[in-house]
């Protein structure tokens, strides 16, 4: 049981610093964890305070904490909210001068930081310096942010992780603690056995982002699709994920002939074009960034509303952290897939040219899940957190394209008759099984060549399916898959099988209802996360937000975040006292900031009246 004065320790640095009221499900177990001396392994989903674990008790007692991060960008970003909060904090990276680097060297040799930032790399470059040197700035605790990079079966592995087993030798009596928003269990224990944590005090909140909404819509014109959402979303800023760098070029070029501010981001720019790119986005001048995975993991920005994958991804792990990127203030945020079957070809082609057998059966492996979640008709957010291993408690979620508007099932008994019998045929007479994009051409009487090569033109199920088309007949075959009619294996390309349940059901002529391909989303009124606010103030105190951030050198969100500028928009506070009950106002941006946005405030009160919200 903890002191009175315990909770006051961190209650006190909470609303002065950070300027929250509350701890967020699980933050404050894991803070007190960390206090207690214990290593820690906490799972939170993007936006569920992962950072304030470890930034809080940095404050809350003395010494060092060094944290562990992957990219320059996301180091600089929190470094510089800590700042703007008065925290003192600071990071080593490549991106320093060197008389920059000796000064920070030198506060750090004083003790004079709270919490140092370092990547991997860094860490363990210069023969050991500051390994060496960590014992000497009085470092307490060492927390690992984005800890899944760690693992091999993690998907942003990086080998470079692997070597904090050195760090955990040379600092063996300081606690460590582990963080990420993206691991399976096989992932979790990996990170367990590769940081060498000791009888660590374990968290896994929920995978729910209760205000993300998802969608599947099926791609017929991309760019029209992208363009009329984005169209319908004029204020909004968010990121269109491509499948290869020339893709997140063009979208971005064709995006900003149409009047919109885009711009790209993948590995192929150099340093300075990604920084500069990524910068104007932090800042709000550009409203949309074209990117390739390469973006992302350094993205703090709070009010990225939607997240759209113009291309299919190559797993659910990634696609379950981009679109995490969306909504990280709480708002509502959107998520929208485009899916093609030309899409799992593409992927599948890629996953081909693997040298690893290994690697590819986990490749297609982890494409198959990916693709099934894209067709699936039923909840997507129990697909979602389904594959992570959490049961969702409800039966539908309300909050996505297949709850909101349900997809019609037919009967496709006599459908699901004629491919899984084709299938078996096609082993029959050959004692081989084929892809599933043959078993389509033979069921329309194709007159491919291998289809003549391999007599398959002779089977009795030789175009007995011209009923419907090669597209038609191809997310047959993939819901039979999805269904367990059918099972998909390497041998060591792609084809399809008949599982002991797909043979019963052609034996026995079973009912087999599928469900139709998916089209267009109806909007939706309601979302979750929304906060009613009087919006021609919230527009206003936008303008300010950003003029003031332009002014001060920082993004916008930095000043304040979306929630704190709606909060405002809604309870119109015009004095000091009430303005500190605003979500985010810590003594420093109080300080800072508060005045110009009392003055706004007061000014909008005298042309217009205050507005009610229930």
């Amino acid at each position: 049981m903890t002191s009175p004065e315990s909770e006051v320790d961190l209650l006190t640095p909470l609303k002065e610093v950070f300027g929250y009221t509350a701890f967020r499900p699980q933050q404050e177990e894991i803070i007190r964890s960390t206090l207690a001396g214990r290593d820690v392994f906490a799972l939170l989903p993007t936006g569920g305070g992962k950072s304030l674990c470890f930034q809080l008790p940095a404050l809350a007692r003395p010494g060092l904490t060094v944290v562990i991060s992957p990219l320059i960008a996301l180091m600089k970003d929190q470094v510089d909210q800590l700042q703007a909060n008065g925290v003192p904090a600071t990071f080593l990276n490549s991106s320093l001068g060197e008389e920059e680097r000796k000064a920070r060297w030198r506060g750090l040799n004083a003790r004079e930081y709270r919490l140092l930032y370092l990547s991997p790399e860094r860490l363990m470059a210069g023969e050991g310096s500051i390994l060496d040197s960590l014992v000497r700035w009085g470092t307490e605790r060492v927390a690992v942010d984005e800890a899944h990079c760690i693992s091999e079966w993690g998907h942003d592995f990086r080998p470079e992780y692997r070597q904090l087993a050195t760090l955990r030798d040379r600092l063996s009596e300081v606690p460590f603690m582990a963080l990420t928003a993206t691991a399976t269990t096989r992932v979790r224990e990996d990170i367990l056995r590769q940081l060498r944590l000791r009888d660590p005090a374990v968290f896994v909140a929920s995978f729910n982002r209760p205000n993300l909404t998802y969608r599947v819509q099926a791609k017929s014109k991309g760019y029209q699709q992208i363009l009329e959402f984005l169209k319908s979303r004029p204020r909004e800023s968010g990121i269109v994920y491509c499948f290869s760098r020339a893709g997140a070029e063009g979208l971005a070029e064709k995006l900003r002939g149409d009047g919109i501010r885009a711009l790209p981001y993948h590995a192929g720019l150099s340093q300075q074009e990604r920084a500069a790119n990524q910068e104007s986005f932090l800042r709000d001048e550009t409203r949309i960034v074209c990117a390739t995975i390469a973006f992302g993991m350094g993205i703090n920005k709070p009010n990225v509303r939607f997240v759209i994958h113009h291309d299919l991804p190559k797993n659910i792990e990634g696609y379950y952290q981009e679109t995490g990127r969306a909504g990280r203030d709480g708002l509502p945020g959107e998520c929208l897939l485009l899916f093609s079957a030309g899409d799992v070809a593409k992927q599948t082609a890629f996953i081909a040219e693997k040298t690893d057998p290994e690697e590819q059966r986990l490749a297609r492996e982890q494409l198959t899940r990916m693709a099934h979640y894209a067709e699936d008709g039923g909840c997507r957010r129990v697909a979602l957190l389904g594959y992570f291993g959490e049961d969702y408690p409800r039966g539908g979620c309300g909050g996505c394209d297949n709850c909101l508007n349900p997809r019609d099932t037919w009967d496709g008994t006599v459908a699901a008759q004629k491919f899984l019998s084709c299938v078996f045929r096609i082993r029959q007479k050959s004692g081989f099984n084929t892809g599933l994009n043959h078993v389509v051409a033979v069921l329309l009487g194709s007159d491919a060549e291998k289809v003549r090569q391999w007599g398959h033109d002779s089977l009795s199920t030789f175009g007995i399916g011209t009923e419907l088309g090669r597209n038609e007949w191809g997310s047959v075959g993939r819901e039979l898959v999805r269904l367990g009619y059918l099972r998909q294996a390497s041998e060591p390309f792609t084809v399809v099988e008949l599982t002991p349940e797909g043979l019963a059901a052609l034996k026995d002529r079973r009912q087999v209802f599928l469900t139709r391909p998916m089209e267009r989303p109806r909007p939706r009124a309601q979302k979750v996360g929304d906060i009613e606010c009087d919006e021609l103030l919230f527009e206003k105190l936008r303008q300010l937000r950003k003029t003031l951030a332009d002014e001060h050198g920082v993004p916008p969100y930095i000043v304040f975040g979306d929630v704190s500028l709606r909060q405002m928009a809604r309870e119109y506070p015009v004095s000091e006292s009430e303005f500190r009950r605003i979500s985010g106002v810590g003594e420093r941006k109080m300080r800072d900031y508060g005045e110009s946005f009392l003055d706004e405030i007061r000014a909008h009160l005298r042309l217009n009246d205050r507005q009610e919200f229930h």
